[in-house]
């Protein structure tokens, strides 16, 4: 097995294929972190754990006598730190007990291994077969307030990626309330030379790139919005000054949730430091009646000695096989076209079917409906709640215009945002107390709705049965699940004051509940999830679509840094990428229809404009669009991405590509970002065999994997701002 207890020194040792992870019971109870990377063979690594004895400001366990190692909670590396009882780093675990205080202290009590991974109660997660990964289960109790903590370790043995979550049980006879929860707490011994990585932005400017070097304090990032947001992701990584796409360590963390988070790194004194990722904590109280328990959500780990390249490698092959499920993790998704940034509000069933019917000459393969087909909906200001057909645009139905685009050999998919409601509409004027609230305090506004109480069973089944009638109304294939505005004045009418700070987290689980319910009743639909763009582009979404609408930026050269960003623990099956009109609808930018296609290309293809008004010269690009992604759809998808320049870094040109598993394939796309009088385009590339030798499709040039690699190619192209090229490689025998 890949998890190893010895009883001679108490010691949990912990193996992928390429790292180790080396947890140990000290003589007093408490269990210590003693390493985390490349995989190593011993696991005697306490002396790792050595500190010099501190001041008295930092508090130790009593010693028996001299010769026992000195050993304080605030000094030495702890595998799952608590508050108050002498660790003044920041905690993983507080809990309020019923006298008012928050000491907190968990010592080792038993612990099982077997193969596989458990399932979370309610939450997403990944998943794992028996012969796939292997899991130790750690349970502690706090001898006082009798909380039981048991934290989850499970290793995929053929990646070099673990996942870690915590449950919390009162098994007291009085009520307990948890402050914090954080479902991953790792001590890093030395982090000096270390550099933090995060992916900030805003909407329309989602998931850039920002590294900086780790100081001594706290460095976060977080959410309070009720999703993970356009501001910052889920995701932070450590990796080492030197360290590049390609060389160096780095460890990658990645909390599986989409509502509010908490991911820092904090250097101590001594240039160690701690990483926590989990629920943010502001805001968030749980309370625990006697017998209850509380599940955290689950953490992703990756480290890697071969650069980010190699953590987001990692990432991306765990989240394509072990996270993203059901039908279409692995088919082929159909190229589509959807209709917003071609008419906005302003449609009716013949302008939707002359879109589609442009669409079939041209290869694509499915019409989506965007915003504004139901109730009373001529703009942003209405109807939200009031799922029912609005038949003055739409004459003779829903199921009649889909029958037409089915007709003519398209799939048909449909808008919806489930989670909010039009202060103008049915629902809110028939029940404003579903919004969420709380006494006496205005509501917020925001794009003119507000937020339904997703922690309510009531207005789950309202919307699911809404969702339900439209569905079984008309042959639907696919659902872009929309959510346009943050949660504020945050309250349920269902839960009394002394749980009025678990409705964040009670809200996310009723919104897995609802998605859960819908894939169940609906195992053929292919669901994409939208957060008015990236602004939900987490973890827990790829467990129940598989796709991500990436931003509402369109413009190619804006998509550039936001899809790179986005790789750096996404995989590229995950992202939502079309071909948009020029000028481009929010940066006025002009850019070719040819880039515009090839920076869509990396991600689930597809269109956002008015087909019907592009020239005959236009048309026939789209019809060899359509034909690339087809031809190249294997290796987009499922071969390892490389990022070969960066846009952050270079800021005139960038470039990627794909290879195939076996590397007898590879794409490469290049793009100019700006250009030069005597531009001369250089690129180098890799994850090649070099060994093999590669015919280039487009230049008929044949030339080995170590060529291209080192050497690298030079294009003979005059290519000047916003153009760019496409390179199939394969190899020959």
């Amino acid at each position: 097995m890949s998890i190893k207890f010895n009883p001679e020194n108490l010691t949990f040792k912990l193996d992928t294929c390429s790292t180790s992870y080396v947890i140990q019971v000290n003589r007093y109870g408490y269990l210590m972190h003693n390493y985390y990377g490349a995989l190593v063979s011993d696991d005697a690594l306490e002396y790792l754990n050595f500190a010099q004895r501190h001041s008295s400001h930092f508090p130790r366990v009593e010693m028996e006598n001299k010769e026992i190692p000195f050993f304080s909670k605030s000094v030495h590396r702890m595998e799952y730190s608590t508050n108050g009882c002498g660790d003044f780093r920041a905690s993983a675990l507080s809990i309020l007990r019923e006298n008012g205080t928050a000491d907190t202290d968990i010592k080792y009590v038993s612990h099982k291994i077997y193969a596989g991974k458990p399932a979370i109660e309610g939450q997403p997660a990944t998943y794992a077969a028996d012969d796939e990964a292997t899991t130790l289960e750690i349970t502690c109790i706090d001898s006082v307030s009798l909380a039981e903590v048991t934290l989850f370790y499970t290793v995929f043995e053929n990646l070099a990626a673990m996942t870690r979550h915590a449950i919390v049980k009162n098994t007291s006879d009085k009520v307990m309330n948890i402050q914090r929860v954080l479902s991953a707490c790792v001590d890093f011994h030395d982090a000096r030379d270390m550099d933090f990585i995060h992916l900030y932005g805003s909407w329309s400017k989602e998931r850039r790139f920002e590294r900086m070097p780790l100081i001594h304090g706290a460095q976060s990032v977080a959410s309070k919005m009720g999703c993970s947001s356009h501001m910052h992701n889920p995701f932070i990584a450590l990796a080492s000054h030197d360290a590049t796409e390609d060389f160096g360590d780095v460890y990658g963390f990645n909390l599986v949730y989409t509502g509010n988070f908490l991911a820092s790194a904090d250097m101590d004194p001594d240039g160690g430091a701690r990483v926590l990722i989990g629920i943010n904590p502001e805001g968030f109280n749980w309370r625990l009646e006697p017998g209850e328990y509380f599940v955290a959500p689950e953490a992703v780990m990756v480290y890697s000695n071969a650069g980010l390249g190699g953590m987001s490698r990692t990432f991306h092959k765990l989240y394509r096989n072990n996270l993203c499920r059901g039908e279409w993790k692995n088919k082929r998704r159909p190229i589509l076209v959807n209709n917003w940034e071609a008419t906005y509000f302003n449609f009716d069933e013949e302008k939707l079917f002359d879109i589609a019917k442009t669409a079939s000459e041209l290869g694509i393969e499915m019409l989506v409906m965007d915003d504004g087909w139901f109730g009373d909906r001529n703009s942003d200001r209405s109807a939200l709640g009031d799922w029912f057909v609005n038949e003055e645009k739409l004459k003779g139905g829903l199921g009649k215009l889909v029958e037409r685009v089915n007709g003519i050999g398209l799939k048909f998919g449909i808008w919806f945002e489930p989670e909010m409601v039009s202060r103008d509409s049915e629902l809110f004027r028939a029940h404003p107390d579903w919004a969420i609230q709380t006494p006496g305090r205005p509501m917020s506004i925001a794009r003119h709705q507000y937020v339904l109480d997703m922690a309510r069973a009531d207005v789950r089944d309202y919307l699911f049965d809404c969702i339900k009638k439209v569905m079984d109304s008309a042959n639907i294939a696919y659902i872009k699940w929309d959510f346009n505005r943050s949660l504020t004045e945050v309250g349920s009418a269902t839960v009394g004051a002394e749980r009025q700070s678990e409705v964040f987290h009670r809200y996310v689980l009723g919104l897995y509940e609802l998605l859960e319910r819908l894939l169940t009743a609906y195992p053929h639909l292919l669901l994409e999830g939208c957060a008015s763009g990236g602004g939900r582009f987490d973890p827990a979404w790829l467990y129940y679509s598989p796709q991500f609408w990436t931003s509402d930026d369109t413009d190619a050269i804006e998509r550039l840094e936001i899809q790179y960003g986005t790789s750096m623990c996404y995989p590229t099956s995950a992202v939502g990428a079309h071909v948009s009109a020029c000028p481009n609808h929010q940066t006025a930018r002009i850019s070719p229809l040819k880039t515009r296609g090839n920076v869509a290309m990396a991600g689930t293809f597809g269109y956002e404009l008015d087909l019907t008004k592009l020239t005959d010269e236009e048309k026939e690009i789209v019809k060899a669009q359509c034909d690339e992604y087809r031809k190249y759809y294997d290796v987009i998808n499922y071969g390892e991405l490389y990022r070969l320049i960066s846009p952050w870094k270079d800021r005139t040109r960038c470039a990627w590509s794909y290879v195939s598993e076996d590397k007898r394939e590879a794409l490469v796309t290049y793009v100019v970002m700006r250009s030069s009088i005597y531009d001369l385009h250089y690129i180098r590339l890799k994850g090649l065999d070099p060994e093999k030798r590669y015919l280039c499709e487009q230049t008929g040039v044949v030339l080995s994997g170590d060529t291209l690699m080192n050497a690298g190619l030079c294009l003979h192209e005059r290519l000047r701002d916003f153009d760019s090229s496409v390179y199939h490689f394969t190899a020959i025998d």
